[in-house]
């Protein structure tokens, strides 16, 4: 949730964040409208209860009739406790109610608009030139013996698929890969649960707008994850962190579930928008005002990433429309895929400043001792999707592709990958 201080102190900040994603601004009159009821409430109350306890002391004191008259007022101040109590639940209900569907502050260099009106920071790397027809993905992975679409769709559904023999050795080797750079760089590594409960899910931000992509289990109460920024973020729910030392910073590998809402007939060819994948996300807990340096930091520890795959890619900011709900600021790295003649998304890294932290009771102790709510930020290290990428940029004439040397020890050494005849 966003701070209720700047709800109250600089509402047209939040007027203006609420424009940029084009979401309704009229909320923040709303808001503060409820702000002041609930405020007004818990005030009346805290007054009674005040009262109730004095009276308490008078009648302790106190003889005959006048007892009996304090103890007529104080059924009297009892009711009005209660009445007073109920009220001040509803109105927080209310505002909370509400509060929960506001999404984060956008950053005030984020441009705007929505999905189209990115603004590119930087590309490197020039597309390949073939002197060949390029195959795509599918194509090169069923000639590789990498991936039976057919069987997965039979065994589970469209945009199900299994990875076999190298195409399981690609993806087994792109996140150890991740795993060793993330490592390497003082993440520790997580392996984490694929169910959340709901307070969890919504604590992230994955029920407001975007919860038509998740896949709930209504028996249980329970979601499937689509990203393990998801359980990485409840790691610490309702705990005070040690940030004396710095960011506290986890990797977390996890098989990711998505619906794909709204998709049908995007990209339904192959592996790239798919129902399930795995991912190695990188997860960080910050103090607020160490959140940007951090974010920089993840798109560099994504971009190295990227190199190692020896792959042409963009950085894009995404503008405040495309933003999802807990992010202030988010950069995308996408890669360029040669059939398609265009950049695709392979990472993305969000700042979410203290949104979802707020939700979660996840806090810090500042310098005078007192708990703060803590910053949360994510970024991929890689997913499945990153085989399209290598595959396609680094294939060759006769169906074989040349694996990028970084990625070799990953995958028992192998130079080439040939069709399997």
């Amino acid at each position: 949730m966003i701070d209720p201080r700047t709800l109250r102190e600089d509402p047209d900040a939040v007027r203006a964040s609420q424009r940029a994603r084009g979401e309704d601004e009229g909320v923040v009159d709303k808001l503060l409208s409820l702000d002041t009821k609930r405020r007004s409430a818990i005030a009346s109350a805290d007054k009674l209860r005040a009262e109730q306890k004095s009276l308490g002391k008078l009648v302790g004191k106190s003889k005959g009739e006048e007892r009996e008259a304090l103890l007529t007022k104080g059924k009297e101040l009892s009711a009005q406790v209660k009445a007073a109590e109920a009220e001040q639940t509803s109105a927080s209900e209310e505002f909370e109610a509400l509060h929960r569907l506001v999404p984060n502050l956008v950053h005030l260099d984020v441009p705007e608009g929505g999905e189209d009106d990115y603004v590119v920071l930087k590309t490197v790397g020039e597309p390949p030139k073939f002197d060949f027809t390029p195959r795509d993905h599918l194509e090169l992975m069923e000639g590789l013996k990498a991936v039976d679409m057919e069987r997965g769709a039979k065994v589970s559904g469209s945009r199900f698929y299994f990875l076999t023999g190298i195409g399981a050795q690609l993806q087994l080797g792109l996140l150890n890969m991740a795993v060793a750079q993330a490592v390497e760089n003082g993440f520790i590594p997580m392996i984490t649960p694929s169910l959340v409960r709901p307070e969890i899910m919504a604590g992230t931000g994955f029920l407001g707008a975007h919860a038509s992509e998740v896949y709930s289990l209504r028996d249980d109460d329970l979601y499937l994850v689509g990203t393990s920024e998801v359980p990485l973020a409840g790691f610490h729910a309702d705990e005070i962190l040690d940030l004396k030392e710095g960011p506290m910073r986890y990797a977390g590998w996890s098989s990711c579930y998505r619906r794909e809402a709204g998709s049908y007939g995007k990209d339904t060819r192959g592996i790239i928008r798919v129902h399930q994948f795995d991912k190695v996300e990188m997860f960080v807990y910050a103090k607020p005002e160490d959140a940007e340096a951090e974010h920089a930091r993840l798109l560099d520890w994504e971009e190295q990433m990227l190199a190692k795959i020896e792959v042409p890619y963009r950085i894009i900011d995404t503008a405040a429309g495309d933003l999802g709900t807990s992010a202030s600021r988010k950069y995308d790295s996408e890669a360029w895929i040669p059939t398609q003649e265009a950049y695709r998304e392979l990472t993305s890294t969000s700042n979410c400043t203290t949104f979802q932290a707020r939700r979660l009771g996840i806090r810090y102790r500042d310098e005078n001792g007192k708990p703060q709510t803590v910053a949360t930020l994510n970024g991929t290290l890689a997913t499945t999707r990153w085989i399209v990428a290598i595959l396609e940029n680094h294939q060759q004439e006769d169906g074989s592709v040349r694996v990028p040397e970084a990625l070799r020890p990953f995958i028992g050494g192998k130079e080439i990958l040939s069709p399997v005849r």
